[in-house]
């Protein structure tokens, strides 16, 4: 059970930064409509301003208010693979800001299968963070504690343990799902077959 539930809602509250569990490497991520906390993120990773960060909560109820109706296709893969580790690129809803996805008209969302990271979800604002991985841009993932701690010491706010929930070391995989099509963009730890 976490422990530091008021220091982890403050710290997001007031525009922190936190590094997390989650089931596949190592997450950075703040309250998705906070754009100061989001462009922290940024100028902590060195992240390039085209690439967008993701949405991520403990149940897809919580994202669908950020994406427009999913596609069949896109309903299939989250009844199949979610929570776990696919990362779905779907149309955003006007309640998504451009900041969060570098313009896009798209986001990607997910639902981690780790038991810390849906405690840290259960009890924040809204219970959806905008993140990216817990690293500077073109470095590996952070994948145990001990490399959150060696990345993001003194550049996050707030490092949460995993509360030995630990990440399995292999990104997500990421699905574009526009109309009934299917798009790789990035493969991870599943292959997704309908």
């Amino acid at each position: 059970m976490i422990k530091n539930k008021d220091e982890i809602i403050n710290t997001l509250n007031n525009g922190g930064v936190i590094a997390f569990v989650t089931d596949t490497v190592w997450g950075l991520g703040c309250l998705p409509d906070n754009k100061n906390a989001v462009k922290r993120i940024y100028q902590i990773k060195k992240r390039e301003a085209q690439k967008p960060l993701i949405l991520m909560s403990n149940d897809i109820y919580h994202l669908l208010n950020y994406v427009k109706p999913i596609p069949k296709t896109g309903q299939q893969l989250i009844k199949k693979y979610f929570p776990g580790a696919l990362t779905i690129v779907t149309e955003k809803s006007e309640n998504t800001p451009d900041y969060i996805t570098s313009n896009m008209l798209t986001v990607g969302i997910r639902v981690p299968d780790n038991e810390t990271f849906k405690q840290i979800c259960e009890i924040i604002p809204g219970h959806v963070l905008a993140t990216t991985s817990a690293n500077l841009s073109h470095q590996p993932a952070a994948k145990t504690y001990e490399q959150a701690i060696g990345n993001m010491t003194g550049l996050a706010d707030l490092i949460i343990g995993d509360y030995n929930h630990k990440a399995k070391g292999i990104e997500s995989t990421v699905v574009g799902v526009i109309g009934d099509e299917i798009r790789i963009f990035r493969q991870g730890a599943i292959t997704p077959e309908l």
